[in-house]
């Protein structure tokens, strides 16, 4: 299987990446490849960074040849998607809103139907729009048609949406816990789901 991670954040070494590397490092290796993705880059290096709607159907013609054409490519191979995003007034941050809002091809092509989909938020405060970041990362994957799991397991709890985080995440120890169920939960269900994909 593979299973990939986006960060959402701006910073590569920040507080959602390393929550995003704690649930790809608890997934075993002989369970499945991992790959990290960092948005601003990706958009960034990939021509127009806001969708047009140029054409319906979507042709993608605006990002061919680019990291973001890699992406989406990765994405439609993979078995589960993971979405990390820090609170940027209480919500997802713009180059992940900009990588989502140009993958309408994706969409009209079915390439994420079925895919297994979580998320990841980490805000300033405990209370700091965590939730509703957690549901505007649901919210695009389930335009998308994917099965979301939420950061349960049976060896722990039922778990909630996902994870959420304060920063400083590496001291959040509820959240380090829960990045652990949340990769349990990952892989269980994509083994499960693996012949409807």
């Amino acid at each position: 299987m593979l299973i990939v991670a986006i960060n959402g954040s701006p910073n590569p070494d920040g507080n959602t990446a390393h929550l995003l590397k704690q649930i790809l490092a608890a997934i075993p290796a002989e369970h499945a490849q991992t790959a990290l993705l960092q948005a601003d880059e990706i958009i960034e290096a990939s021509g127009p960074p806001f969708c047009h709607v140029c054409a319906t159907p979507c042709p993608g013609a605006c990002y061919q040849g680019t990291p973001l054409a890699d992406a989406f490519a990765q994405l439609a191979e993979a078995d589960a998607i993971i979405l990390g995003s820090p609170v940027y007034f209480g919500t997802i941050t713009a180059p992940l809103k900009a990588l989502f809002d140009k993958s309408r091809k994706l969409r009209a092509e079915k390439a994420l139907l079925n895919t297994i989909g979580a998320a990841v938020a980490v805000g300033a405060a405990r209370f700091g729009g965590q939730e509703t970041t957690v549901r505007a990362l649901h919210d695009i994957m389930l335009v998308h048609g994917m099965i979301l799991v939420g950061d349960g397991d049976a060896s722990s709890d039922c778990g909630h949406h996902g994870v959420c985080a304060q920063r400083p995440a590496q001291e959040d120890a509820f959240a380090q816990g829960r990045t652990q169920s949340l990769a349990k939960r990952i892989v269980t269900v994509a083994k499960a789901t693996q012949t409807i994909r």
